[in-house]
């Protein structure tokens, strides 16, 4: 009898992770980490509920941390087996989990410094040697290629949009195909591709980020140009928490729409985040999947300026004029963006730009819903500047572009199973669903075992 448990991305959006277990095998599906809320991130450093070592194989639907960010750990502690991938996921991955890695050992150094940790002394989850492990196992596969996995396991991965690289995952295994749709990204998205529509599956895995919401049709560069504008004219700048992958790569084209066609100030801008710069390399380097051409992608990237270096990135504190600086992470939750935050946030004048879904339990969920402080290395931080949430740039699919995909399977699965969402957005989708499509649909809790008859 097979079995899929759910090890992540049940009850929440983050730590995406999926274990079937067949008659010889074990499969992973994506392996991130949690965010957001305490009691999630303590999640991480809880034993695993299965032995790493007698895991044969995980299968990534794309790279961001919340569906990849636990596989140093997981290396670290017997994962030896390959992690299959798209070629894209594979070269950003390489990126990420270096930074993580290196993010994880600075905050535990700046803890154990400045002495604001409770645990003494302060240790990071994973070192620099767990993710090269882990990059060391990453197998990079081609999209629309069935693939052999193992004892008869065929996995085949389709574009899915959201970030490059993204893709669903359709898996045959012991006579079942099991869908998963990682992370689904917009139907008009102008830098990725819409995703790909699947036609069969007997059991489905589909994401619930935005299950309840709608983005807003509104123009996004109409949007971005007032806010950059009346930023500026009240003589601030606007510091963006963009996530490295994906959103960096999204603004940066459209602030290279908007300079040249003259809609917004001839700010400086600057990119804050060696690992976006390298994000952004890589989405130069892999035409074939994304909408932007050449030119397009050469004029985006050289839109910013590029700080590298710490000495650089610390300038950026005393700039003496407006400026527009992106920086990681995209829900404040480490990285150079706090360093910038404990800076700008208390000036009236500056705009805080935030750009997509922020978790429950981030500093960027606590200001887009009005937080007038914000703690950050141990101490609270006012936030006095103006905060906006560009929504209509999120790389998520919204409910009705969710309903739009389930919409070309052509026969319901026999269960569909609503993750990857808060409680209220799994609800509100799940809803949808059995009203409009007339499917079976179970919301999993976290830690739940199912059958797969």
């Amino acid at each position: 009898m097979m079995k899929l448990a759910f090890m992540g991305a049940a009850g929440t959006v983050t730590g995406s992770k999926y274990l079937l277990s067949g008659a010889d095998s074990k499969i992973m599906v994506d392996c991130g980490l949690f965010q957001g809320l305490k009691d999630l991130r303590l999640k991480n450093w809880a034993p695993l509920e299965v032995a790493p070592s007698t895991i044969d194989a995980v299968l990534l639907t794309h790279a961001h941390l919340d569906h990849s960010g636990y596989l140093p750990l997981l290396a670290k502690e017997g994962f030896k087996g390959p992690i299959y991938c798209t070629g894209a996921t594979a070269e950003l991955c390489d990126i990420l989990l270096r930074d993580s890695a290196y993010l994880q050992e600075k905050d535990a150094e700046f803890a154990n410094r400045y002495g604001f940790s409770k645990h003494k002394p302060a240790r990071p989850l994973y070192t620099s040697e767990d993710a090269e492990k882990a990059i060391g196992l990453l197998r990079p596969q081609a999209f629309d290629h069935p693939m052999h996995v193992q004892n008869g396991i065929e996995a085949t991965f389709r574009t899915a949009g959201h970030i490059l690289g993204a893709s669903t995952i359709t898996l045959q295994m012991e006579g079942r195909t099991i869908v998963f749709s990682g992370d689904l990204g917009r139907m008009t998205d102008p830098v990725m591709p819409r995703p790909v529509q699947i036609d069969h599956a007997d059991y489905l895995m589909v994401e619930s980020t935005y299950g309840n919401r709608k983005h807003e049709a509104l123009d996004v560069e109409a949007r971005l140009a007032d806010i950059i504008s009346i930023t500026a004219a009240r003589g601030g700048s606007v510091i963006v928490p963009a996530f490295a992958v994906g959103r960096t790569q999204s603004l940066l084209y459209h602030i290279s729409r908007l300079k040249k066609a003259g809609r917004i100030p001839d700010l400086p801008v600057f990119l804050d985040s060696p690992m976006a710069i390298n994000a952004s390399h890589i989405y130069c380097e892999n035409r074939a999947v994304h909408r932007l051409s050449d030119a397009e992608c050469k004029t985006a990237c050289s839109v910013a300026k590029y700080t590298r270096k710490v000495e650089e990135s610390k300038k950026l504190t005393y700039l003496a004029m407006p400026a527009i600086i992106i920086s990681a992470s995209g829900m404040a939750t480490g990285g150079r963006i706090l360093h910038h935050l404990k800076h700008y946030a208390a000036d009236r004048r500056n705009t805080i730009l935030f750009t997509g879904f922020q978790a429950a339990g981030t500093r960027g969920r606590a200001m887009v819903e009005g937080a007038r402080q914000i703690k950050i290395h141990g101490a609270y931080i006012p936030v006095n500047a103006q905060v906006d949430n560009l929504d209509a740039l999120s790389a998520h699919a919204d409910a009705d572009e969710i309903l739009e995909w389930l919409s070309g399977f052509k026969h319901p699965p026999k269960t569909t199973f609503v993750t990857h969402g808060e409680p209220e957005a799994s609800a509100a989708l799940a809803t949808r669903i059995r009203n409009e499509l007339g499917w079976h649909c179970e919301i999993p809790e976290l830690g739940q075992e199912v059958e797969l008859p």
